[in-house]
């Protein structure tokens, strides 16, 4: 109790801190697979000057695949492998420096952790499993730390695809923009789950209907709603499209639109789909091709959510695993896992279209990319 008193009070002192802090620059935090050595990994990037520098380690720490901010305060969620197996670890995160202070840590209830996000209030964090092919939700308390897990699904079944979809593969969950219901991408299913929360307990609960559907053998992977929740984004990695379904909030169902290819029309080597990013103003969608190795970009019909491809960016490495905007939708950052580098892009504020920068910063393995305001 005395240590998690004591991490409130930091909190706090953190909060007013980043509260006073000058916009303009950002501290990236960058998720790498280091089994062994390293972390997560700390840049900074200067908007006014359009700069992108490495500043170290922001803690060391083994596998931290996949991180998430919370809401309000300046906490960091990360999903990693210790020597005990799957964990989600809470960090106080200084806005003065981007380091991080490790709060507690709490086991996902399942193998093979891949993705974490938290509810819009702060006071749940959701955790996909994609080996054991699970979800699980856990409260965050005042000063961010976790409790054990309050609510636990185990998905069953597969589909089409022998070696991919032998069995269920949760790879990400979101909840919905009001916080009611959760959404969970299930690339071994061909399903996008979706479970209520429950308000007072945290548990998942089934809901009616339970899932979206996603052509067999497509392979969802992660999805984003719509600035304005009217829409969700499904990227698929093993057909290599964009499910754009519409969302019926109020009942909890995915409508399907449209289906759309990522890659440009003809190509016939091996590619997988890897993550998707709506622009700030909605207006964009843009999703990373590992194997082309590029950054697709699309124009959003802001009335029916259908998209319209408007051609592939070249990341500048290869395999990039990860990617996000900025929180203005000024700049891009593509994280190429395969050649360990980080790209700073320029997004046209009249197309969306990124234009690759000469910034590029060597991160070994990056797989996430998370930003953070940065005096």
């Amino acid at each position: 109790m005395r240590h998690h008193a004591a991490i409130l009070l930091l909190l706090c002192a953190l909060a007013g801190a980043a509260a006073a802090a000058p916009s303009g620059a950002y501290w990236v935090h960058i998720g790498t697979y280091a089994a062994k050595e390293g972390g997560i990994h700390l840049l900074r990037l200067d908007t006014a000057e359009g700069t992108l520098a490495l500043h170290g380690l922001a803690c060391e720490t083994r596998n931290p695949g996949f991180q998430a901010l919370h809401p309000s305060k300046p906490v960091m969620y990360s999903v990693e492998d210790d020597q005990t197996g799957g964990v989600v670890v809470a960090y106080a995160l200084d806005p003065a420096t981007g380091k991080l202070t490790e709060i507690n840590r709490q086991s996902t209830v399942g193998a093979g952790p891949c993705h974490v996000s938290v509810t819009p209030k702060g006071d749940r964090v959701l955790v996909a499993n994609y080996s054991g092919g699970s979800v699980a939700s856990f409260p965050a308390g005042e000063d961010g730390a976790l409790g054990k897990a309050c609510g636990f699904m185990q998905h069953m079944g597969a589909s089409v695809n022998p070696k991919r979809q032998e069995g269920p593969h949760a790879h990400s969950i979101y909840p919905s923009p009001d916080g009611v219901f959760a959404l969970a991408p299930d690339l071994g299913l061909d399903k996008v789950m979706i479970y209520r929360i429950d308000a007072a307990s945290g548990r998942l609960l089934p809901s009616e209907p339970a899932f979206g559907q996603t052509d067999p053998g497509a392979g969802p992977r992660h999805m984003k709603f719509s600035p304005d929740g009217k829409f969700v984004y499904v990227l698929n990695e093993l057909a290599n499209t964009v499910a754009v379904f519409a969302w019926d909030a109020k009942a909890g169902r995915l409508d399907p639109v449209q289906s759309i290819s990522t890659l440009p029309e003809g190509y016939d080597k091996e590619s997988t789909s890897a993550e998707i990013r709506v622009h700030p103003n909605g207006k964009h969608v843009y999703t990373s091709n590992r194997g082309h190795d590029s950054i697709a970009v699309f124009d959003v019909d802001a009335a029916t959510g259908k998209l319209t491809a408007k051609g592939q960016v070249p990341t500048g490495g290869k395999t990039p695993r990860n990617f996000a905007l900025d929180p203005t939708g000024a700049f891009l950052l593509a994280a190429n896992q395969g050649s360990g580098t980080v790209v700073l892009f320029r997004v046209d504020p009249s197309t969306g279209v990124p234009a690759a920068t000469s910034e590029v910063v060597n991160v070994p393995v990056a797989v996430c990319v998370t930003f953070s305001p940065a005096p």
